[in-house]
């Protein structure tokens, strides 16, 4: 009498092996760009602006978790001395925070810490410029001429200085979308399983006898 071992298929093991490395290489993109980021600021990152504005705005992909401690900026003059004055707001995604106004020309650098929609911590830093400062708002009126002088044709007054705004860094740097990955995954996740379920669902031969054929006597 003769046994057969059944075997099982090796083709649905190794399909389900893929289906698992698939899966974990186009998740663990997902997952690791799912932190909020930021988008633009006012002022916006390496921008020139002609005197320090009341407040500094920043506009993140997300709304933001918002608590004791979880958003943090600093703001800093060309001294190193700080210009904020009091704490932020957050309102969505926006962050304001309120700046004293008033400060010397020069680089300002700005530090912040907030925290993502998805409950992890981010940051990030970047500096903007002071063209004028306090010193050029206060000697913005044209001189006169002594009364001794004599009249000249020309014209003295200086030009107004015009603040250079430069387009945001941020807004080109979106966040991936989400939705994109999630169909991806869906869509691999499918075909590979109509495979698998193709393969396990296939014919098989006819199953082995248990015993000889009978010998001619």
């Amino acid at each position: 009498m003769k046994t057969t071992a059944l075997r099982r298929p090796a083709a649905p093991i190794a399909l389900a092996a893929t289906l698992l490395a698939a899966f974990l290489v186009l998740f663990s993109p997902l997952s690791a760009s799912a932190h909020d980021a930021l988008v633009s600021s006012s002022p916006a990152a390496d921008s020139s602006v002609e005197t320090l504005p009341a407040e500094l705005t920043l506009t993140f992909s997300a709304k933001l978790i918002d608590g004791e401690g979880a958003t943090e900026l600093t703001v800093t003059d060309p001294a190193g001395e700080s210009v904020i004055d009091g704490a932020p707001t957050v309102d969505g995604a926006i962050v304001t925070q309120p700046l004293t106004g008033s400060g010397p020309a020069g680089e300002y650098r700005v530090v912040w810490k907030v925290v993502s929609s998805d409950g992890h911590p981010t940051s990030g830093e970047f500096s903007f410029t002071v063209t004028a400062g306090d010193e050029g708002a206060a000697t913005g009126e044209p001189t006169t001429a002594p009364p001794t002088a004599a009249p000249t044709t020309e014209q003295t007054a200086t030009p107004e200085a015009t603040a250079t705004t430069a387009p945001d860094a941020g807004n080109d740097a979106g966040a991936p979308s989400t939705w994109i990955w999630v169909l991806v995954i869906l869509g691999v996740l499918a075909a590979l399983s109509v495979v698998v379920w193709l393969i396990v669902r296939r014919p098989r031969g006819p199953a082995p006898t248990d015993s000889d054929a009978p010998s001619e006597r």
